[in-house]
C-alpha cells in the first residue's frame, strides 16, 4: 500500500490531464458532432455527403491510428503546403510546425473522433421527435430553423444526455491511447512510475482504481440528470 501512497500523488496530476483532455474533447465534440448531425439530416446533398464522409472516416478507423496521424502525418502535410505556397506564389510560412504541442494535438484528435460519434447521437435525438411537433412550429409560423431550434433541438437534447454521458465516458477511457505520444495523461504517469519503482501490479491496480472511481461519478451525475430532467417533464 504504501507504493500507491507514494506514487498518488502524481497519478493524480495524470487523472485532472485525463479529466480536463476529455472535458474539452466532449465539448468541441459535441459542436462538431451537433453541426455534422445536422448537415446529416440537411436537404443539401453535398452537406450530407460531406458529414457522411466525416461521420464514416472517423467512427471507421481506430483512434489510435487518426492520432499518429495527426501528430506525426499532419505536419508533413502543413509544411509541404507552406512550401507549395512559398515557391509558387511567394507567401511566407505562417505555421512552425517543429514544435507541436502534444496536449492540442491530443485534443484535437479526441475531439473529432468524440464528434462523428456524437453527430450520430444527435442525429437519433432529432429523429425521435415526432413529426407533428414540426409540423406544429411550423403551423404557427415558424422557419424551418426557427422550428428545429426553439421546439425540435430542446427536446432532443433531453433526449441525448445519456448516449452523451456513455460517450464521456468511452472517451474518459479512451484518453490512455494518448500515452503513445506522450501525453502525460493517467496511464502514462502510471507507465513513468513504474520505470522508477517496478511495481506494476500495485500501480497498475492503482491507476485502474482511478479510472473507476472517475467513470463511476460521471456516471452517477448522468442518472441524476436524466431523473431531473424527467421529472421537469412531468412538471
Amino acid at each position: 500500500m504504501q507504493v500507491i501512497f507514494d506514487a498518488l500523488p502524481l497519478l493524480l496530476v495524470g487523472a485532472k490531464l485525463t479529466f480536463q483532455i476529455t472535458v474539452l474533447s466532449v465539448g468541441f465534440g459535441c459542436i462538431i458532432g451537433l453541426f455534422a448531425g445536422l448537415c446529416r439530416l440537411s436537404r443539401s446533398r453535398v452537406l450530407r455527403y460531406l458529414a457522411t464522409g466525416y461521420v464514416d472516416f472517423f467512427r471507421g478507423t481506430p483512434l489510435l491510428v487518426q492520432i499518429f496521424m495527426l501528430y506525426f502525418g499532419m505536419p508533413q502535410v502543413v509544411e509541404m503546403l507552406q512550401l507549395y505556397l512559398l515557391n509558387e506564389y511567394g507567401i511566407p510560412k505562417m505555421v512552425d510546425v517543429s514544435n507541436v504541442s502534444r496536449y492540442w494535438i491530443a485534443v484535437l484528435g479526441c475531439s473529432l473522433n468524440s464528434g462523428a460519434y456524437i453527430a450520430e447521437i444527435f442525429r437519433a435525438g432529432v429523429q425521435s421527435i415526432e413529426r407533428g411537433q414540426m409540423e406544429a412550429a411550423r403551423s404557427l409560423g415558424m422557419t424551418q430553423n426557427q422550428a428545429m431550434r426553439y421546439v425540435i433541438l430542446p427536446q432532443a437534447f433531453k433526449r441525448v444526455i445519456p448516449p452523451l454521458g456513455n460517450e464521456f465516458i468511452a472517451m474518459l477511457k479512451d484518453t490512455s491511447l494518448l500515452s503513445v505520444i506522450g501525453v502525460e495523461e493517467l496511464t502514462r504517469k502510471g507507465q513513468l512510475i513504474i520505470a522508477v519503482n517496478y511495481q506494476s501490479a500495485a500501480i497498475w491496480f492503482a491507476v485502474a482504481m482511478i479510472y473507476l472511481l472517475m467513470t463511476l461519478t460521471f456516471s452517477r451525475i448522468v442518472d441524476w440528470l436524466e431523473r431531473r430532467l424527467k421529472t421537469d417533464d412531468r412538471g
